[in-house]
């Protein structure tokens, strides 16, 4: 990543997150959509409606994993491999403590937030008993999520692509078989995802365990290095609890949703399922800001710090603006393979018209979030964010939305607050840019 043309290289390395992203995103929308046809549109709002509760609990340990890629990036960019070796070990003893602690919160406080998301008397029961399932695949989860961080660390977003295939198809053959065969309902969509889960750890595991390089697993020293964990979370927990508070103001969105009941909760569910498939790909280009200015910023190349920025915001705005437009674009077609009803995928697209339109504003966004946090940068944007996406959305609903309380109003607040975020982002990469260059007499 340090040395070469930077396009192909972000490319080669983007596309298997991409596909990575994608077929993740399919195998849950195969849950969603055999839930949908085979379960009826009560089961499909109440899977739809517990992404917020998920992305609220693990949040914070996603981030952390965030913390590991970049330190290890940088300790590979600099050729540091004793280090490298201290925080992949740390990193690992987190994911499997993390995912043992969010599998006590998921099981008693699962019911408890979904009542404060106001979730409707029809659906709540079949929420928490999906989230309770759910949730006993955390420490898999988190195992997957650390070791697929590690492996991007050094540019391998191959292996994860692999392991990622073969989980996802146990997953839909266990799917198929205890909704249609067994009419388990959300229970089997649950358990499916469970065992799914568990088997792209063990992969992830094994290859970091057959390692010969920097990123060798040995059990033996899975522990808390002092060091490693103070530069984890020094870049993990500020990224950790922007996405907890990305997710409170997206619970607040939800509760909203579910005011207008479980048609619209469908709709929306449907149509933030097809967003996604954008979503995920733009995002490939998020994790490649991150790794590629963590090794040039540790090969102290500012120059290419800067031009794999630059790069990584021409191909997300590329990607959101081709990929948005097509999914809007058959977005009826789209929705009616998670639906038959005329009334929710008439709500899923008045969710998408908002939505697919702008989503590149979101992946400009991501991407300078990405740069900030590869050059050590992570408080910033964290507060950035949460002012300017967070607080500009709650201001929305507070404001214009109470004067025309429709839920596409409700939706309009995502477009808004990402264009205005990604600005001031903008703003922020180039006074840390301009500062970064002074202390390490950088200057052209």
């Amino acid at each position: 990543m340090t040395m070469g043309a930077l396009i192909p290289k972000i490319l080669l390395f983007s596309l298997p997150l991409m596909l990575s992203g994608v077929l993740q995103l399919l195998f849950n929308a195969a849950d969603v959509i055999v839930v949908g046809r085979f379960a009826g549109s009560q089961s499909l709002a109440a899977v739809g409606s517990t992404s917020v509760v998920i992305n609220l609990l693990v949040n914070l340990f996603v981030g952390l994993s965030v913390g590991g890629n970049v330190a290890v990036a940088r300790h590979i960019g600099a050729g540091n491999e004793k280090a490298a070796s201290d925080t992949v070990h740390t990193s690992i003893f987190i994911s499997i403590t993390g995912g043992l602690i969010l599998v006590l919160v998921g099981l008693f406080f699962s019911k408890p937030i979904l009542v404060l998301m106001s979730s409707p008397p029809d659906v709540i029961n079949l929420a928490t008993l999906y989230l309770r399932i759910y949730f006993l695949s955390m420490p898999a989860l988190m195992v997957y999520n650390f070791g697929s961080a590690l492996l991007r660390a050094q540019g391998d977003t191959r292996r994860p692509l692999i392991y990622l295939s073969i989980a996802g198809v146990i997953n839909v053959i266990i799917n198929l078989i205890s909704v249609i065969v067994f009419k388990m309902g959300v229970a089997g969509v649950a358990m499916a995802t469970c065992i799914s889960q568990y088997v792209s750890a063990f992969l992830v595991f094994k290859c970091l365990m057959r390692e010969d390089g920097v990123l060798h697993l040995d059990v033996r020293k899975i522990k808390i290095n002092k060091r490693a964990l103070k530069e984890v979370l020094r870049v993990g927990l500020p990224a950790g609890l922007q996405g907890i508070v990305f997710s409170l103001s997206n619970m607040v969105i939800q509760s909203t949703i579910n005011s207008f009941g479980s048609t619209v909760m469908a709709g929306s569910a449907a149509a933030a399922n097809i967003e996604g498939f954008v979503y995920v790909s733009m995002n490939a280009f998020h994790q490649a800001a991150v790794t590629f200015c963590s090794q040039n910023y540790g090969a102290n190349k500012l120059d290419r710090v800067d031009k794999s920025l630059a790069y990584s915001e021409f191909l997300v705005v590329l990607v959101g603006v081709l990929l948005g437009g097509v999914a809007f674009l058959f977005g009826r077609s789209l929705l009616s393979i998670y639906s038959t009803d005329a009334a929710v995928i008439d709500a899923g697209m008045r969710r998408m018209s908002c939505v697919c339109l702008a989503y590149a504003l979101c992946g400009m966004m991501d991407v300078f979030v990405g740069g900030l946090r590869g050059i050590g940068y992570s408080v910033m944007p964290m507060i950035v964010s949460l002012l300017g996406a967070c607080g500009l959305r709650l201001l929305w609903i507070g404001t214009v939305f109470l004067l025309n309380p429709t839920d596409t109003m409700l939706y309009l607040s995502y477009p808004v607050s990402w264009a205005i975020t990604a600005l001031v982002h903008f703003i922020c990469y180039m006074v840390v840019r301009k500062k970064v260059r002074k202390r390490m007499g950088a200057y052209n």
